[in-house]
């Protein structure tokens, strides 16, 4: 590829006398409250039981504290509670959750850490004991969700806040709910009518800026609930409106891709070099030739900012009808759409191992320093876009058919899109020199990834720094338009009948949901347009491209001195800041190269072009997946005595049976071509460059019963000891059950890649274990220690294969053509074990309290970076990470100060570019470690003004290959500032 932009109450804080003000908490599981608890405030659905120990010492067993610290002691009364393993968060008040994002606020619990998006610094995902991505399951009021990512997990960054009752985190699992995640279960509740009888509204606004961006973005949402007179009927209605605007710098090597190096390249070596892997070649016969040294190469390079605008509009109606204590009926609406507009502007340079010379590597076999001679130059802008719109509709009923038997049927339909309509997702302008102004850059690395980035000089037109960005020697180069659509369906139901009495509750039922995914991408890839005007123009010596190019298209330029502030490396002066759709409408306006002779353009190696940058859908891109998936469940709780102590009891089974069909489109190459407007190109040609399109369809089917076990021992009215086993799985991710082999069509010289799907992939299976103690020694404090076992199978290994395919010659060697294919199997069995510690603490009425937790991870197969196999393997997203919380909360005043550290991970295997010899390279998340600061103060009972500062300490997000010299990465996207105000009625 070319070098690319990367593409409640009114009390709240106070003691008050009286009953319990309402509170936004409801059960940890929704689906276990009758019809009668469904109709209650949410206040006395979950009232606090002061028998086990709780009430407050001050000695009034009436008074209640609201606020952060009432909020903290209705967490801690869920998670005593439960028969599993949860950990809740609820919100303080109506309109008032504690963090502005998700899983900002989930990443407090322990076990629970984040991942980031680099461009945005929001936390779009959480990792549980060690699994995130798809190995956790993110429920709205206990369904399912559909998300167009073309993952099963959401980014939650599309999930608006302001308005959320809880979120719970089953570590172990609730057979009613689900038992399709290895890692966690989150179930987001959200606010309904009858929760709070009567009228209630909450308004909040606040406005934003992050300290490189400059600019003031607000962020808006109302919520309006009202019941009749006589409590029978009811209905809810919120919307919210989120903007954040960021400007993210970023420094990046978009591989490390290993091979042999010739001797003959390294340090040193004079004479001749022609590096070969050809046995018959004449070059072979000089052993200076032979390529059999393994080692790692940098394949891109570059530096470039990134202005993001990131707009989200959620929005719920709920409508409750109870006309008697029996009976409950909720109609629900949730509805989300992001719109992420950004804007990149950036500088890459391309290098090829075996045109690399004067190399050395260090004991690792990393490239810490070379040259390559005729080393092209290119500036790239991009328009990116995303838009992500969800819509889900829900009807649940619950019928009290006698005082111990309640009834529940829930049905659901939801759609989620990505890029609907007419969208571009990324439209991209490439512009530079090379070819006779190419030059002989020199590539170093200069520290750890953690604390430095590569470094180039003899950069420059044919070497001249000077005239880096001499606008009347740059000219045009390739021009890429790509957009991804998908859509995801998703239709469920769910039936299940609850007896309860006296200390048994028994419950069976079961569930069916449809889930229908489809892809498709179209880009200037497939028609081979993106080289339309690609050569640079007449100052490179090129025969195609335009050069120079008007001067209204450019915008001014970025400075990239002191870029990245505190790491070490030196990068070129400046990028250009222009605008990549001007850029197209110059290269449109130039003419119809079909219908007369256009100057620059490149008829050697585009045919079809009319003018403009259509894009075109990829055959191979193409996949349908349907899953429908029955399964029945049934559990038993009961409480009893051992020894004279409490111990409750749930066991459940749950049974799953997946049927699923696959559906891809698989066409092969037949012929490459290089490029003249670019040495480093190949391409599959546009006419008679590939096979016939031929549809491929496979079915695949499994079924799984899944045990689990929850025991709670009450040693002590406050000690409490919990023993869990259970059975999960995890299916896998979506795009990996495409049926096809897929060969794109734009292609390097010396990077030939492929991928291959495999419908036939099993999920991930864990038995989990866990022993836990719980000492709840005073109200509002508690410490807890968990250790936890997950032995799980089926593990899905990647492997990056060296394959021929159909035949194909690499015109560049005369040989057979060499592919990089990226494949996954279910391969090896693995282990991961830890320990959580959790200890939160408030000093008597003081105000004053803290939240600490820590939590270690171990396995038995952890990554080794010397197996050079194209098979190896390793647990991924394990890392040690550690919270902490001190907070100051009283009369109307409260201020929070949460530290995040997470120590380096694996994150995945993979890279942005994957052409190595030696199987999938991983990727490493660096260690990383926040300040954020909240605080908020109660001007009147009803009026709250508020802020907030995220990341205080300039926290940069850095990841590495195999080593830790090997950067691939390092996002810097500063400090955000927040300022607003909250209205309660």
């Amino acid at each position: 590829m070319p070098a690319q932009a990367q593409t409640q109450t009114d009390l709240q804080n106070n003691v008050a006398p009286g009953t319990a003000a309402p509170q936004p908490a409801v059960p940890v599981t929704a689906n276990e409250t009758s019809a009668a608890q469904a109709g209650s405030p949410q206040d006395a659905a979950t009232a606090q039981d002061v028998s086990q120990g709780n009430s407050v010492e001050a000695g009034d067993p009436d008074i209640v504290v609201v606020g952060l610290r009432g909020s903290l002691q209705r967490n801690l009364d869920l998670k005593r509670e439960s028969s599993g393993v949860v950990d809740v968060i609820s919100a303080e008040d109506i309109g008032k959750f504690p963090d502005s994002n998700v899983a900002a606020s989930l990443q407090r619990l322990p076990g629970v850490s984040i991942q980031r998006s680099g461009s945005r610094g929001e936390p779009t995902g959480i990792t549980v004991r060690g699994f995130g991505g798809d190995f956790n399951t993110t429920l709205y009021d206990g369904r399912r969700i559909a998300t167009g990512t073309g993952n099963r997990q959401i980014d939650f960054s599309t999930v608006g806040v302001d308005f959320i009752g809880q979120l719970s985190v089953l570590k172990t699992p609730d057979v009613s709910l689900a038992s399709s995640s290895i890692g966690a279960t989150v179930n987001i509740a959200f606010p309904n009518p009858f929760d709070h009888p009567g009228f209630r509204a909450a308004a909040t606004a606040s406005a934003s800026v992050q300290d490189r961006a400059g600019r003031v973005v607000p962020t808006g949402g109302l919520l309006i609930s009202s019941t009749n007179a006589d409590e029978t009927f009811g209905v809810l209605a919120d919307v919210i409106y989120t903007r954040r605007d960021t400007d993210t710098n970023r420094v990046y090597v978009s591989g490390w891709p290993g091979g042999n190096y010739a001797p003959c390249q390294l340090a040193g070596s004079s004479g001749t070099c022609t590096p070969t892997t050809n046995t018959q070649s004449a070059a072979y016969a000089n052993p200076a030739n032979r390529q059999n040294l393994p080692g790692w190469f940098p394949q891109q390079y570059g530096a470039e900012q990134q202005r993001v605008k990131d707009e989200r509009v959620d929005a719920r109606v709920s409508l409750q009808y109870h006309p008697s204590d029996d009976l409950m009926l909720t109609i629900d609406n949730n509805f989300s759409r992001q719109n992420i507009t950004q804007n990149n502007y950036a500088f890459g340079v391309w290098f090829n191992q075996g045109d690399l010379r004067n190399v050395t590597l260090d004991a690792n076999g990393t490239a810490t320093d070379f040259t390559q001679a005729n080393t092209p130059t290119d500036f790239t802008a991009a328009l990116n876009k995303q838009i992500l719109q969800t819509n889900q509709t829900g009807l649940n009923v619950k019928y009290d058919a006698t005082e111990n038997l309640t009834l529940e049927g829930d049905v659901a339909y939801a759609k989620s899109w990505l890029n609907p309509g007419d969208v571009i997702g990324s439209a991209n302008g490439d512009i530079g020199y090379g070819n006779r102004l190419g030059n002989v850059l020199r590539f170093t690395v200069d520290g750890a990834s953690n604390k430095a980035f590569p470094s180039i000089s003899n950069f420059g037109p044919a070497g001249d720094g000077s005239r880096w960005a001499d606008q009347s020697l740059i000219g045009s180069h390739v021009t890429v338009n790509q957009t991804q659509h998908n859509t995801d369906e998703l239709v469920q139901f769910r039936g299940n009948a609850t007896w309860k009495q006296d200390d048994l509750t028994l419950k069976a039922g079961g569930q069916y949901y449809q889930d229908t995914f489809n892809f498709r991408n179209q880009s200037t890839f497939v028609n081979n347009f993106w080289q339309a005007y690609a050569g640079y123009g007449a100052p490179s010596g090129g025969t195609s491209g335009i050069s120079p190019l008007p001067a209204g298209l450019y915008q001014g330029s970025i400075s990239l001195d002191n870029f990245i502030p505190g790491f070490n490396g030196s990068l070129p002066p400046s990028v250009f800041v222009f605008d990549p759709i001007a850029y197209q409408n110059f290269l449109t306006s130039q003419g119809n190269p079909s219908a007369t002779q256009v100057p620059g353009f490149n008829y050697g190696n585009v045919n079809g072009f009319t003018g403009t940058f259509d894009e075109q859908v990829d055959p191979g891109s193409i996949l349908r997946v349907r899953e429908r998936t029955w399964s029945l469940y049934a559990s038993a709780n009961f409480k009893t005595e051992v020894g004279g102590l409490p111990l409750t009891i749930n066991a459940g089974i749950r049974n799953e049976t997946t049927n699923l069909v696959s559906t891809g489109q698989s066409r092969l190459p037949i012929l490459l071509v290089t490029s003249t407007a670019d040495r480093t190109l190949l391409s599959v040609p546009t006419d008679g460059g590939y096979t016939a399109v031929q549809p491929q369809t496979i079915r695949n089917s499994y079924s799984y019963l899944l045990p689990s076990m929850d025991a709670k021992l009450e040693l002590t009215d406050n000690l409490i000891l919990r023993i869990d086993a259970s059975r999960t799985l995890t299916r896998p991710t979506l795009n990996l059950l495409n049926p096809a082999l897929n060969v794109g069509s734009g292609q390097r010289i010396g990077a030939l890649n492929a991928s291959s799907g495999n419908a036939n992939l099993k999920p991930y299976l864990a038995d989990n274990f866990d022993l836990g103690a719980e000492w709840y020694y005073r109200r509002n404090s508690y410490l807890a220690v968990n250790f936890f076992l997950k032995n799980v199978s089926n593990f899905i290994v990647g492997g990056v294969t060296r394959q021929t395919i159909n035949g194909v010659v690499d015109p560049t060697t005369g040989t057979l053509a060499s592919f990089a294919v990226s494949q996954q199997v279910n391969g090896p069995d693995a282990t991961v074990r830890g320990v959580e510690l959790a200890w939160q603490q408030v000093f008597g009425d003081t105000g004053f309290g803290f939240q600490a937790n820590a939590t270690f991870v171990d396995t038995n197969r952890p990554y080794d970076d010397k197996d050079i196999s194209q098979t190896g393997f390793a647990v991924t997203g394990l890392a040690n990470s550690a919270n902490f919380v001190g907070f100051y909360d009283k009369s109307g005043f409260q201020i929070r100060a949460a530290l995040n550290w997470r120590d380096e991970y694996l994150q995945a295997f993979g890279q942005n570019q994957n052409t190595g010899s030696f199987g999938a390279e991983p990727t490493f998340v660096n260690q990383s470690f926040q300040v954020d600061l909240t605080s908020s103060f109660d001007v009147t009972k009803n009026f709250s003004v508020f802020g907030e500062a995220l990341n205080l300490n300039k926290n940069k997000q850095s990841t590495h290959g195999r080593y830790s010299n090997q950067l691939l990465d390092v996002f810097d996207y500063g400090r955000r500032f927040t300022l607003g105000a909250r209205y309660r009625f």
